[in-house]
């Protein structure tokens, strides 16, 4: 199916570009979410009209992430797990235990936006996490599991 962009996604394209993706990508992701038109003619037309629009909007959200990205740079967000005695977390600290934390610490952070590259944490000891905040602004964090007997 061919869409046009209403905003950049990573990976995909930039704001405005017509692009070819899969049907159900389509249908059940970038339209419903407001990333996405079909690449009709009637769409092209509005989005040509509607464009410096749509760039001031995503300029605006790019600026507002990199605000966030500043004051996230360099965080340590620290969580406590009941552990073994060989470091072993009895569970594990998920996206969702990191995004409770930095809400904690006045960040409102959408569990979606913490990218977790070796899936779940299960081990005591600290680990770079990378938050999402924008398709161009990826801030690196370091997230320390303290363990309790």
């Amino acid at each position: 199916m061919q869409i046009i962009l209403l905003e950049k996604v990573g990976k995909l394209g930039e704001l405005g570009e017509v692009v070819k993706v899969k049907d159900g990508y389509a249908r059940n992701y970038l339209i419903p979410q407001g990333l996405a038109k079909r690449a009709t003619e009637a769409n092209k037309a509005a989005f040509e009209a509607r464009r410096a629009d749509l760039e001031r909007a995503q300029t605006d959200k790019l600026a507002a992430a990199q605000a966030v990205g500043a004051r996230l740079e360099g965080l340590m967000v620290q969580i406590t797990r009941k552990a073994g005695m060989d470091g072993r977390l009895f569970g594990s600290v998920s996206n969702i235990d990191v995004a409770d934390a930095l809400v904690a610490q006045g960040f409102d952070i959408e569990r979606a936006a913490i990218r977790m590259p070796d899936g779940h944490l299960k081990q005591v000891g600290d680990t770079r996490v990378d938050i999402t905040l924008h398709a161009d602004v990826v801030v690196p964090i370091t997230v320390s599991v303290l363990g309790e007997q």
